[in-house]
């Protein structure tokens, strides 16, 4: 892995080893629009019910995800919501009420919602940079990765059960956390990519929960796509391409990051306002 810090001028203790959760937010549905949290349970799952559920691809039996926009750009048009009796609900552009076969009619594939991660399961990954160059709507290369390397069996993260993100980097982006889909917004102080000296280390947030910080965030075509209301900005891949290309994990090449991923060590109940340390 790359030194803490490598690209994006964060100081060795994180900037003042401290945070405060600006926001909560949650994604009940993968690569859907998600909802603001006040207050949630933060168990070794993540938040609860987050990534819970997932439209599986019956044509290619992979999941169906944004990383591929010209397939899957139109995801980011669908809001879903967790309900009171663990469900989800998921509206469309329009506001109403929208299922399977609306998602599919939209999207032109056969989709199905599905509540458990089927063995091995799957998304394609355009390759971000070609996306930049040629669009979305080009057929470029991807890449095919499984989900959920360092997360515990059931959801549907990409790699670890809770990504983060620092108001430093959202400064330095120009860009909206809702581009980046993070669980938790830190409010910080400090220029850059503060988070990247995280990486290795345990942060303690509120009376009891506690995490263990595993790698830079990867960037894809994701946050440059419009999400509901917000338009298009390559700049949200850009920048981090310019100012932020770190090694995620050992093995892989320099990549854009923006962010990192995190496991749990203890649950616990976190609220806007709450502090973060680094220990």
């Amino acid at each position: 892995m790359s030194a803490p810090g490598a690209g994006g001028g964060g100081s060795p203790d994180g900037g003042a080893g401290a945070g405060t959760v600006e926001r909560l937010r949650r994604y009940p549905v993968k690569s859907l629009l998600g909802e603001e949290l006040a207050e949630v349970m933060v168990t070794g799952r993540g938040l609860a019910g987050d990534r819970s559920r997932a439209l599986l691809d019956l044509s290619t039996g992979r999941v169906a995800s944004a990383k591929h926009p010209r397939l899957w750009a139109g995801l980011l048009g669908y809001a879903a919501a967790a309900t009171a009796d663990g469900g989800v609900e998921i509206t469309g552009p329009d506001g109403r009420d929208a299922g399977e076969a609306e998602l599919s009619e939209a999207l032109g594939r056969k989709l199905v919602l599905v509540a458990e991660r089927p063995p091995g399961a799957t998304v394609e990954r355009a390759v971000p940079e070609e996306v930049l160059a040629h669009g979305i709507a080009a057929e470029v290369g991807f890449t095919v990765s499984e989900l959920g390397r360092a997360a515990p069996d059931g959801g549907f993260f990409d790699y670890a059960p809770l990504h983060l993100i620092t108001t430093a980097t959202l400064r330095a982006t120009g860009s909206e956390a809702e581009r980046y889909r993070p669980n938790l917004v830190i409010r910080t102080e400090g220029e850059g990519f503060v988070e990247n000296a995280w990486v290795g280390r345990e942060l303690a947030i509120g009376p009891t929960l506690r995490l263990r910080v595993l790698a830079p965030t990867p960037r894809c075509a994701v946050p440059t796509l419009r999400h509901g209301p917000l338009p298009r900005r390559p700049d949200a891949l850009r920048i981090p391409a310019e100012r932020n290309r770190v090694v995620p994990l050992e093995g892989m090449p320099a990549l854009p990051c923006a962010g990192v991923y995190a496991q749990v060590l203890a649950a616990g109940r976190i609220r806007t306002g709450d502090e973060l340390r680094v220990r």
